[in-house]
């Protein structure tokens, strides 16, 4: 690995655990400002206090908070994105370069992609571009591959969740965020085929902590090497609480049940 590569790694990643926690905050591209994303500061703040990893985002975003109070936390700069109001959503362009990421401190960079999308030829085209300019910079690539298109019935299925995770890998991502695919056993395969960490995505909010925590402990135990939780972080009572649970399973290998003794959930 290249050595810039390895350092910056280790800024997102836990050195002992090997895994991680990231706070994507990069939603308001799409569905403009959100609820828990109104002061970028306050919000990078109580995550980093709970012990979050990194914090994603767009580069027009990072003066509006990054390092400028408390607690410091990694730096991933998402390089793609499309609006909810576009007719083609699911078709996500790239709006940022990885050298323009490299001027803005970031220690790593994601793009998105959607595979089984009308737009996926484009996607994995821009995807080749991000590989080859990370591999020049020694910059660590999050891959987010998500299964979205007609021929999609559910994104959460183990055959097109292990398609995502393959795609990541194969193009040469050092990181792949998918969907969990709601069994133990079926993302431990999908997870045992790749040399790459593969970290879950939290979707739309979860109901209750307890249902949440339990997807993040099932992953873990399946060999998933941490996540990557937007609403269900930043639109929660406490982030800092729930980050600071969260870092409990993925960095310590709590259980559930510990968490919910030692942490009063509303």
């Amino acid at each position: 690995m290249n050595q810039g590569k390895r350092i910056r790694i280790e800024r997102i990643i836990n050195r002992k655990s090997k895994r991680t926690i990231i706070i994507p905050m990069d939603h308001g591209f799409s569905d403009g400002t959100i609820k828990g994303l109104e002061d970028f500061a306050e919000m990078i703040d109580k995550v980093s206090m709970g012990g979050a990893d990194a914090v994603l985002m767009h580069s027009g975003m990072v003066g509006a908070g990054h390092r400028k109070q408390g607690k410091d936390i990694g730096l991933i700069i998402h390089l793609s994105g499309a609006t909810s109001l576009s007719p083609h959503p699911n078709k996500k362009v790239l709006v940022c370069s990885v050298e323009r990421a490299l001027k803005f401190g970031a220690d790593a960079v994601s793009i998105h992609i959607n595979i089984g999308a009308d737009e996926e030829s484009e996607m994995l085209q821009d995807a080749h571009k991000v590989v080859e300019a990370s591999r020049e910079w020694g910059m660590p690539l999050i891959a987010m591959v998500y299964p979205r298109g007609k021929k999609i019935k559910d994104e959460n299925d183990p055959d097109v969740v292990n398609i995502a995770v393959r795609v990541g890998a194969e193009l040469g991502a050092d990181i792949v965020k998918t969907n969990y695919t709601g069994d133990i056993d079926s993302f431990k395969y999908i997870v045992k085929s790749v040399d790459i960490p593969v970290i879950i995505a939290g979707g739309p909010k979860m109901e209750t902590i307890p249902e949440l925590l339990q997807v993040v402990s099932d992953s873990v135990q399946a060999g998933g090497s941490g996540v990557a939780f937007g609403r269900n972080v930043f639109q929660s009572k406490d982030p800092t609480m729930l980050v600071n649970a969260l870092s409990k399973i993925v960095h310590e290998n709590y259980s559930v049940e510990d968490i919910m003794e030692q942490y009063r959930f509303e």
